[in-house]
């Protein structure tokens, strides 16, 4: 919106498909709401009660600007108990969510035109959170039959001398697919071949259905070089405690730090204690979760590869599906506003990760399988799915 009143930064109208399902939700009073990735399962009882114990003991002060000190021995403990891996207390950051921890690394490693390389489709806001550190997002397309791997010899050609980094997600949002040791060690060659930073966003770590998750750092070479952001937001079903932290080497850390203390201070106090046991108690509270959202995101794909003119890839992480809807002719934008208007089922399109999206709709499978069922049922009745307008929209694109 132009206003004299607003930075020239903000006139262009930026808004996205994710930033307006709050009101497409309010449309009709059954919808069945498979968009943002927002578990319905509430968190864990003993992350609940101990923090509620907690604040009435009084750890409802400022904790140390790095983070609580029990948070960060949890989160030492966590990388050497489950990886084999050494992280130093100094290497550890608490932050006020996953989302925060983006910005603050970007803006402590960007100058001004600095080219961050972004694994796409990518997590909605990693391009605008490069331009908000005055970097330029260079996104790094991924295809459904390349199983959305990072193509090594793509990702090559797009190093300029102004590369300072490249963001990867893997399980990964929206796609759900995982990178495999290959890719990674390609990934790696190139990052100590042109002297680059990994941004590597661990975030639904807990779900990988066919490899255990392992870190990127833990790679040869990678441990100097490389920046992870956690959440416990989906590993924890912790999304409204707004809680995340950043492994990263001590030099960086420090501006990170300077960075953060003008923009939060310090993360919430009880969240950073609600992370503490959810850490210390992972076994117990994860096993459950992941479960579940293993049951529903393998059931929701079982449906899509039934409806004619849907199809997806068998699940390898996450609870999202990253649905091709080509065979309908219509766009992503369209295809999720026929599923809203017509099946009253709201989803994401898929133009909303990046150019490469298109074609595509996500679906968070964040609901039970009653509703899940139901959604299907109803999606299954659309014309739209039954006839083929292929023709209509992909011959004009190609």
């Amino acid at each position: 919106m132009k206003n004299k009143y607003i930075s020239k930064r903000y006139w262009k109208d930026k808004s996205t498909p994710m930033g307006k399902v709050d009101e497409l939700a309010k449309q009709f009073n059954d919808v069945i709401d498979l968009s943002l990735g927002d578990p319905d399962l509430i968190t864990h009882d003993i992350i609940i009660d101990n923090s509620m114990r907690d604040a009435k003991l009084g750890y409802t002060k400022y904790t140390d600007f790095r983070g609580d000190p029990e948070l960060r021995e949890e989160i030492t403990k966590f990388y050497k108990e489950e990886y084999g891996l050494t992280i130093k207390d100094e290497e550890i950051f608490v932050t006020a969510s996953g989302c925060l921890a983006m910005y603050l690394v970007l803006e402590a490693i960007l100058d001004d035109g600095d080219e961050v390389i972004v694994q796409t489709p990518y997590f909605t806001p990693y391009p605008q959170q490069v331009e908000l550190a005055r970097g330029i997002p260079v996104p790094l397309n991924t295809y459904e039959n390349e199983d959305f791997q990072i193509d090594t010899d793509r990702l090559e050609k797009l190093i300029t001398e102004r590369t300072k980094a490249i963001i990867v997600n893997s399980p990964n949002n929206p796609t759900g697919s995982t990178l495999t040791p290959k890719t990674i060690e390609g990934i790696r060659d190139i990052a100590v071949k042109y002297d680059l930073i990994v941004i590597s966003d661990d975030i639904y770590t807990s779900f990988c259905y066919e490899e255990p998750f392992i870190p990127i750092i833990c790679t040869d070479g990678m441990k100097e070089r490389t920046i992870i952001i956690n959440s416990f937001s989906k590993n924890f079903t912790m999304t409204g405690w707004r809680i995340g932290n950043i492994i990263a080497p001590d030099y960086i850390i420090k501006v990170i730090q300077q960075i953060n203390e003008n923009v939060v201070f310090t993360a919430p106090s009880i969240s950073q204690r609600g992370a503490i046991y959810a850490l210390r108690n992972r076994k117990k509270v994860q096993k459950p979760i992941i479960e579940e959202y293993k049951k529903r995101v393998f059931y929701s794909a079982d449906r899509i590869n039934g409806i004619p003119n849907m199809s997806v890839l068998s699940p390898k992480g996450t609870f999202y599906l990253f649905v091709n809807i080509k065979r309908t002719g219509l766009s992503s934008a369209e295809a999720s506003d026929a599923l809203l208007k017509e099946a009253h089922v709201l989803t994401i399109p898929g133009i909303a990760f990046g150019e490469c999206g298109e074609g595509y709709i996500r679906l968070a499978c964040t609901v039970g399988i009653e509703k899940l069922k139901e959604a299907f049922d109803r999606i299954e009745k659309m014309e739209i799915f039954h006839k083929s307008g292929e023709d209509k929209l992909w011959k004009t694109l190609s």
